[in-house]
């Protein structure tokens, strides 16, 4: 997916300017990274706010056209205020298209009803990760990951090593192949094996 957002450069800098942008409904940004220095920009707020409720705009290249120049960069930080919905600050990494880039990207787990697990044995599905490391190049980066969860019984999980990856992309691995999602009965509640035993007990 192509994102591109428009901004403008910002000359006045230190808390008095943010606020004045901020009444102005206008967001201070940054974009720092790469061989240029870092580059203190102004968006628009609906438009930001709106991209932010965007999954995609978390784990994409994303192009940012300050005056006619055209970025590439990643969302590294957001700064929300407190309470209000009001996005108070934005970092953006710049993305040089000839390297790797390390990031991470969301996981989608689907079919969990269709799961043996769920189906017939009455277990329910508990997510370890919601979205992990990789690798790539910034042509190649998924915006998700997706984990077909049809195939899980009850005690069974699905770990990293189990995760189908686009060409190109490779997961970084913390520890020896964590889990990623697991199938299991709700607290108290007992397997058709127990059961079972429990009822040939009470005869």
């Amino acid at each position: 997916m192509s994102i591109e957002l428009n901004a403008n450069t910002r000359e006045a800098q230190g808390t008095g300017a943010s606020r004045r942008l901020r009444r102005a409904s206008q967001v201070p940004a940054i974009i720092y990274g790469g061989t240029e220095p870092a580059l203190p920009i102004t968006l628009d707020h609906n438009e930001i706010f709106h991209a932010l409720r965007k999954e995609a705009f978390h784990a994409s290249v994303l192009t940012i056209n300050v005056g006619g120049k055209k970025e590439s960069v990643l969302l590294r930080d957001t700064q929300m205020h407190a309470y209000r919905q009001q996005v108070m600050h934005v970092d953006f990494q710049r993305v040089d298209l000839t390297h790797e880039l390390h990031t991470k990207v969301p996981l989608h787990f689907v079919n969990a009803e269709n799961a043996p697990g769920v189906k017939m044995q009455g277990g329910v599905v508990s997510h370890v990760m919601n979205e992990i490391d990789i690798k790539c190049l910034p042509s190649a980066l998924p915006e998700y990951l997706e984990i077909d969860l049809s195939g899980l019984s009850v005690g069974q999980s699905v770990h990293v090593s189990q995760i189908p990856l686009p060409a190109g992309v490779e997961i970084i691995v913390h520890g020896t192949d964590p889990v990623v999602a697991t199938l299991t009965l709700p607290r108290g509640a007992k397997s058709d094996e127990a059961a079972a035993t429990d009822g040939e007990a009470e005869k």
